[in-house]
């Protein structure tokens, strides 16, 4: 088994690290640079940054705040949040982000995952999908969980992959901010379904919560914001009670 990736999430808003409880009820957490220093010293395996009021303020990403935070860690970083464009891209590829995460331009324009491909790799592109369970569905959401589409989990995540998506962030709107669990059966669907990584999103509150995510969702990596934000859980302890359950995780 590949050894399973802890990766912590600073969600920004107006500059400044937010945890919410299904997409609303935003609480500050602190500043994103600082954190991003700390996760990376502490062993995260990769960091992700999601400017989470771009897109439904119709805007870019905060570069300068990217670079800022590029500038203080040496783990691999992905950056989304109103990237809708290979222009936008190349930039934050060039203040230092390593992998850039599309969601809202994707489902607008799914033509931009083959196009992205070709041009910066697979390995750049992760496709976050935003998706809460309604009526026996997992319905996609724009714009930061604001906006319903017709789009589903499952078929969406398979065309993503299909058009070159190198990794798929799924977080369940259902379970975001909970801290009862990860979506266990979606996560295990996807991964009967697509040949590539799916980080688990959402949800998470014990230690517990990530070894399920890895044993009953099979994913291959999970994705945490508050329960690190607010030192409910630091990575070392978690990284020696994945490992003592068996998990192979990096030290």
């Amino acid at each position: 088994m590949l050894a399973k990736r802890i990766i912590p999430c600073l969600d920004v808003k107006d500059g400044k690290t937010v945890k919410g409880t299904k997409f609303v009820d935003f609480k500050e957490a602190g500043d994103p640079v600082l954190l991003g220093e700390i996760y990376s010293k502490e062993g995260a395996d990769e960091l992700v940054y999601l400017d989470i009021t771009a897109s439904s303020e119709g805007r870019s990403t905060f570069t300068d705040l990217v670079k800022r935070v590029a500038s203080r860690i040496d783990i691999p970083f992905t950056v989304g949040g109103g990237v809708n464009s290979l222009q936008d891209i190349d930039r934050l590829l060039n203040v230092g982000a390593d992998k850039v995460s599309l969601n809202s331009s994707a489902l607008k324009n799914p033509q931009i995952i083959d196009d992205v491909a070709k041009k910066f790799g697979s390995q750049v592109c992760v496709i976050a999908i935003d998706a809460n369970f309604e009526n026996g569905n997992w319905v996609c959401y724009l714009n930061g969980g604001k906006v319903a589409t017709q789009r589903t989990l499952f078929e969406w995540a398979l065309e993503a992959a299909e058009r070159g998506a190198g990794e798929i962030l799924f977080t369940s709107m259902t379970h975001d901010g909970t801290r009862s669990g990860y979506a266990h059966e979606a996560l295990l669907e996807l991964h009967r379904l697509l040949p590539i990584p799916i980080i688990a999103s959402g949800g998470a509150g014990t230690k517990a919560h990530f070894k399920d995510a890895f044993l009953r969702g099979k994913a291959d990596a999970a994705l945490a914001a508050g329960v690190f934000h607010f030192g409910e859980i630091t990575i070392p302890e978690l990284k020696k009670y994945l490992s003592e359950s068996g998990i192979p995780v990096r030290r």
